[in-house]
C-alpha cells in the first residue's frame, strides 16, 4: 500500500513539477501578450471617452460618448469607412477565388516546379511594403508609368492618367496591388490543402461517376473548409487593416477619396493629435471586426 501511495506522489510531484516547467516557458509570451496587446487595447477603450491630446501641459478631459457621437457626424470617417468596406467586400472573395482556383491548377505539380510557383506567387509577401511601393509607383507613375505607356501604345488611351493622383482610379489601384500581397499565402495554404485530400476517396468517387464539379464540391470542399475559414477571417483583417499603401502612395487623397479608417485613425491620432477621438475610432474598428468574425465562424459552421 505505501509503494502505492509514494508512486503516486511520485507521479503527482513530477506532474507538477513539469506543469510548472510549462508556464514557466509560456511566461515570457504571456508578459509580452498582456504588455503589448491586452493593456494597450484596455487604455484605448478608456481614453476613448476623454477629450485626450496626450499633451504635457494639457489635462484630459471626460466627455463620455461624445467622440463616438462625433464619429458618424464626421463626413470624413464615413469616408474613410466606405472605402475599407468597399477594399473588404472586393479583396475578400477575389482572394480567396482566385488562391484557390490557382491552387486547383498546381497542387498536383512536384519538385521544382511546385516550388517555383509558390516563390513567385509568396514573393510580395515577403518583399516588404516598402519594396512593393515603390514598384507599384514607378508603374503608376503618371509620365513614364508602364500602364499609361501600354495604354497609349495598344491605344486604350489617349493621353496619360495620373492613376493616384485621380479620385476615379486611386482606389482602385490600391485594391489592385494590395490583391498582388495578399495572395502568396492563401495560395500556399491552399496547396498544402488540397494535397493533404484522401486520393482514394476522388478515385472511390471518380469510379462512380462523380463529375469534376461533384468532386470538389462534396469532397474536397468540405476537407479544405477549415483552411477557407482561416483564409477568409485573415484576409478580412488585412483588408480592415490596410495601412501601409495608404500611406505610402495617396496619404488619403486626393480629396479622402483612398482614406481608410485605419489611416484616418493614424492621421487623427498623429497629426491632429487627437487621441480620445482617434482611439473611438480604433474601438469601433475592433467591434466591426470582432461581429463580421464571428459570423464567418458561425456561417462555416453551419456548412
Amino acid at each position: 500500500m505505501s509503494r502505492t501511495t509514494n508512486a503516486a506522489l511520485r507521479e503527482r510531484a513530477l506532474v507538477i513539477r513539469e506543469t510548472r516547467s510549462a508556464y514557466l516557458f509560456l511566461l515570457p509570451s504571456l508578459v509580452f501578450f498582456l504588455g503589448f496587446v491586452v493593456l494597450p487595447m484596455v487604455l484605448c477603450v478608456f481614453t476613448s471617452f476623454f477629450d485626450s491630446t496626450m499633451g504635457a501641459d494639457t489635462q484630459d478631459v471626460f466627455v463620455g460618448l461624445k467622440n463616438y457621437q462625433n464619429l458618424f457626424a464626421d463626413p470624413i470617417f464615413r469616408k474613410a469607412l466606405a472605402n475599407t468596406f468597399i477594399i473588404v467586400v472586393v479583396s475578400v472573395p477575389v482572394v480567396c477565388v482566385f488562391s484557390l482556383w490557382v491552387s486547383s491548377l498546381i497542387y498536383k505539380m512536384r519538385g521544382p516546379v511546385l516550388s517555383s510557383f509558390r516563390v513567385i506567387f509568396y514573393l510580395p509577401v515577403v518583399t516588404g511594403s516598402v519594396a512593393v511601393t515603390v514598384v507599384w509607383k514607378w508603374m503608376f507613375n503618371n509620365y513614364y508609368g508602364i500602364f499609361n505607356y501600354l495604354g497609349k501604345s495598344t491605344g486604350i488611351i489617349h493621353e496619360n492618367i495620373n492613376w493616384l493622383g485621380d479620385e476615379r482610379f486611386a482606389l482602385a489601384c490600391i485594391i489592385l496591388i494590395l490583391l498582388t500581397t495578399s495572395v502568396g499565402q492563401p495560395i500556399v495554404l491552399y496547396v498544402s490543402a488540397l494535397g493533404n485530400v484522401d486520393d482514394s476517396v476522388v478515385e472511390a468517387a471518380k469510379v462512380d461517376g462523380a463529375t469534376n464539379f461533384q468532386l470538389f464540391w462534396k469532397i474536397k470542399w468540405p476537407a479544405i473548409m477549415p483552411t477557407t475559414l482561416y483564409i477568409l477571417v485573415i484576409t478580412m483583417i488585412n483588408s480592415f487593416q490596410c495601412f501601409a499603401l495608404i500611406q505610402l502612395l495617396t496619404s488619403g487623397g486626393p480629396n479622402h477619396s483612398t482614406d481608410t479608417v485605419m489611416y484616418y485613425i493614424y492621421y487623427t491620432a498623429f497629426k491632429l493629435y487627437d487621441y480620445g477621438y482617434a482611439n473611438a475610432m480604433g474601438v469601433v474598428l475592433a467591434i466591426i471586426i470582432a461581429v463580421l468574425s464571428a459570423v464567418q465562424f458561425r456561417v462555416t459552421r453551419e456548412r
